[in-house]
């Protein structure tokens, strides 16, 4: 059962890329591994407030005064937020702590963005579902809930210098808060939350866990092999900064005895996949990931992704090369031009974030079929600092 708790203090890690400083600006359980089932739209959804596209913006090119992000906008809802605490008594009793984020009523006299305990709003509910770590949630949530989500972000995941159990652990907590919000929907928020229709959405390491969320399989044929020397296309990915090391190749049993039978076990090689079919779309951003699932375990992406990148990002340089990759013939690349992989700092990037976000979930969670415009080739053509797929030079 989740457990109410007032907020906890936040961890403030300076591991590695973000610190939580810097990101203060702004469940019945199915196994975790079981195989996807195609995404269905959900059109009872329809909340966005924007007019349908008209002929003239369809077929729009690239002007002087570039159109604006109107999803970038605080959407009708207030977002409330409450903490809680649960067992995964099948990861050996390991405890989970959530702030699950949901659209509420604004306290009378309250002047801030987030009022935690806040009574819930049902008028538009069940809401989807967005997972992510509480790291992104604080940046990304307040966007997201505004338009009619519900959100739930997993405490005290976060960076790590080097490949260890958080490669497994990080999602599979994710997917633990997932399955304990829907066979346990949280006291006060019964009948608030659509975890039918969920997404998952991260950056850097948080991009990471989205894209194990994605589908994709860890392969250890293709990890092991880059081990003690990666291969070519692997070595023009790394850089001094990235969590890629041989330690689990020189402990592999070990490692993978850590993971669990239910994880690495498969006819094909490939680990299961860390994910559930309730997950139907993703959006990982300025992640990593290549030198552990390679070309085969990509392939077995199978859901919609939405991948986001700065062209400048020379810490994670390899997200042009996941996206190629990717099985799903329904991905989208964007490429943010010029601002390397610190604009998770910057607000106005942020803004524009939270604009594909809105539209790629509310396209592909609410079911509002005018949102796919505003994530879509012709729009993105619009705006000179933006690119469609892959820059020259990624």
């Amino acid at each position: 059962m989740l457990t109410n708790r007032t907020p906890s203090a936040r961890r403030g890690h300076a591991l590695l890329v973000l610190s939580a400083v810097s990101l203060g600006l702004v469940a019945c359980e199915p196994s975790p591994v079981t195989q996807q089932q195609s995404p269905t739209l959900s059109p009872r959804f329809a909340t966005a407030t924007l007019p349908p596209p008209t002929e003239q913006m369809a077929t729009a090119t690239v002007t002087e005064a570039p159109i604006s992000f109107p999803l970038s906008e605080k959407g009708p809802y207030f977002p409330g937020r409450r903490t809680y605490a649960f067992v995964d008594a099948d990861r050996g009793s390991r405890e989970v702590e959530i702030d699950v984020w949901y659209p509420a009523y604004q306290p009378d006299g309250y002047k801030g963005t987030v009022a935690d305990g806040a009574a819930p709003d049902p008028s538009g509910a069940p809401y989807p579902l967005i997972l992510s770590s509480s790291k992104v949630a604080r940046i990304l949530a307040p966007y997201l809930v505004s338009h009619g989500f519900a959100w739930a972000s997993v405490n005290g995941i976060d960076t790590y210098p080097q490949m260890k159990e958080q490669m497994f652990d990080q999602p599979l907590d994710i997917i633990s808060a997932l399955n304990h919000i829907a066979s346990n929907p949280p006291e006060s928020l019964e009948g608030m939350i659509d975890a039918e229709h969920t997404g998952a959405i991260g950056y850097s390491f948080d991009g990471y866990n989205t894209l194990a969320l994605s589908g994709a399989r860890i392969d250890p044929q293709h990890y092991l092999a880059q081990c003690p020397e990666p291969d070519s296309t692997t070595q023009a990915i790394l850089s001094n900064l990235s969590a890629f090391n041989c330690g689990p190749a020189d402990e592999w049993d070990d490692f993978t005895m850590r993971a669990g039978e239910a994880l690495t076990t498969s006819e094909d090689g490939l680990w299961q996949p860390m994910t559930d079919p309730r997950i139907r779309a993703v959006m990982p951003m300025a992640g990593e990931g290549w030198w552990l699932f390679g070309e085969r375990g990509l392939a077995a992406v199978d859901r919609p992704a939405l991948i986001i990148v700065a062209t400048e990002d020379a810490l994670y340089p390899e997200n042009a090369l996941i996206f190629e990759h990717l099985g799903t013939p329904a991905k989208t690349l964007i490429s943010f031009i010029g601002p390397d992989h610190m604009m998770i700092l910057d607000s106005k990037m942020v803004a524009r974030m939270a604009h594909f976000a809105t539209a790629f979930f509310g396209y592909y969670l609410q079911g509002n079929e005018d949102l796919k415009y505003y994530f879509s080739e012709d729009w993105v053509a619009q705006h000179p600092d933006l690119a469609w797929g892959t820059y020259p030079g990624q």
